[in-house]
């Protein structure tokens, strides 16, 4: 019988809600996204209310795109009583990694009522031939 010393299993299951929640955190404010694709192009749109296409930035570099900004508090508190606020303000970044046959260097952007899509188009899909083996004698 192996004997089990209960400190081990006590400090795991103190730890374990704190272990991701560094990784939940930055889930929490990064914008929300989706991504797609077709045979032309790879597409990604981002939603991202109240930020202004002049504090977005979009970069490619080794098949990352890289999606920066920061979303600024515009409220005027003069005499106002705040009961609550859920809004989201500062700065996010989210990295995207692109599959070898995006050609990212060929990346173009739209920003519409709070989204911004991007689109990269792919390689052409190389048609595989498959091809005979001669069989060598010994």
């Amino acid at each position: 019988m192996v004997e089990t010393n209960q400190t081990d299993s006590f400090w795991p299951n103190l730890y374990e809600p704190f272990r991701k929640l560094g990784t939940k955190i930055t889930e929490w404010l990064s914008p929300a996204s989706e991504a797609s694709s077709d045979d032309a192009a790879y597409r990604i749109s981002i939603e991202l209310p109240g930020v202004s296409e002049a504090d977005v930035d979009l970069q490619t570099s080794d098949n990352l795109l890289v999606v920066t900004g920061e979303k600024s508090d515009t409220r005027e508190g003069k005499g106002d009583t705040w009961y609550f606020t859920e809004r989201q303000y500062g700065a996010f970044r989210r990295t995207f990694r692109l599959p070898p046959d995006a050609l990212a260097d060929q990346a173009e952007a739209t920003m519409r009522d709070g989204v911004l899509d991007v689109t990269i188009p792919r390689h052409a899909a190389k048609e595989r031939k498959g091809q005979k083996i001669k069989i060598n004698k010994r």
